[in-house]
């Protein structure tokens, strides 16, 4: 069963979440907190599979307490669940270690999926966020991929995780993810799958 850890500094939507998510049989909330402090503290005690965290909270913001969680629990995902999706929101996070950003008007199915997604070690993007990204790096140069992002789709397309990725490749677990979202705008896509898929259709990747 996937233990999973609740950070939201309204209790109303900690008990919306928690009713929500426990109906899932392969879920057990094993833990809630109000703040990046006790968010950390407490992750660090309960050691959950999959954080759901809070962006914006008072004594300690999601993007510290991403980083403070993943530097003592390096095998936990924390997700992202939040009202805002600026591009320095969304980068921030990322570049915390984030394995995914998604909004708070995601639905119950979404959210699941989501969460095994990122258990699983993958990056799950709302597709509003995909969008902004897609935005963001929608260049000239955004229809090629870079020897190096193409090197990470390649062992993605292998089944590789982001940490075997990482570790094939010497690199860190978050730069794999940085690579990835880049692909993600690249190629207009939300997911690794589709991104495979896309990559390959287009002449990008070749297997």
């Amino acid at each position: 069963m996937l233990r999973l850890m609740i950070v939201d500094d309204h209790p109303v939507v900690r008990e919306g979440l928690r009713g929500m998510l426990e109906a899932a049989p392969e879920i057990s909330v094993v833990g809630e907190a109000a703040s990046g402090d006790e968010a950390v503290a407490r992750a660090v005690r309960l050691r959950p599979d999959v954080v759901l965290m809070d962006l914006r909270m008072p004594d300690g913001d999601g993007v510290s307490a991403t980083s403070r969680i993943l530097a003592a629990l390096p095998r936990t995902r924390v997700v992202v669940l939040t009202t805002y999706e600026t591009d320095q929101d969304i980068l921030r996070a990322v570049e915390a270690g984030a394995a995914g950003y998604l909004l708070k008007d995601t639905s119950r199915a979404d959210l699941l999926s989501a969460i095994a997604s990122a258990a699983r070690g993958e990056t799950v993007l709302s597709p509003s966020v995909t969008t902004r990204l897609v935005t963001r790096m929608r260049t000239p140069a955004a229809e090629t991929l870079s020897p190096r992002e193409a090197e990470v789709l390649t062992l993605v397309a292998d089944g590789l995780t982001n940490a075997e990725i990482g570790r094939a490749l010497f690199i860190s677990e978050t730069t794999v993810k940085t690579h990835l979202l880049r692909v993600f705008g690249k190629l207009g896509v939300s997911d690794r799958t589709a991104a495979v898929t896309t990559a390959l259709d287009r002449g990008l990747l070749v297997r």
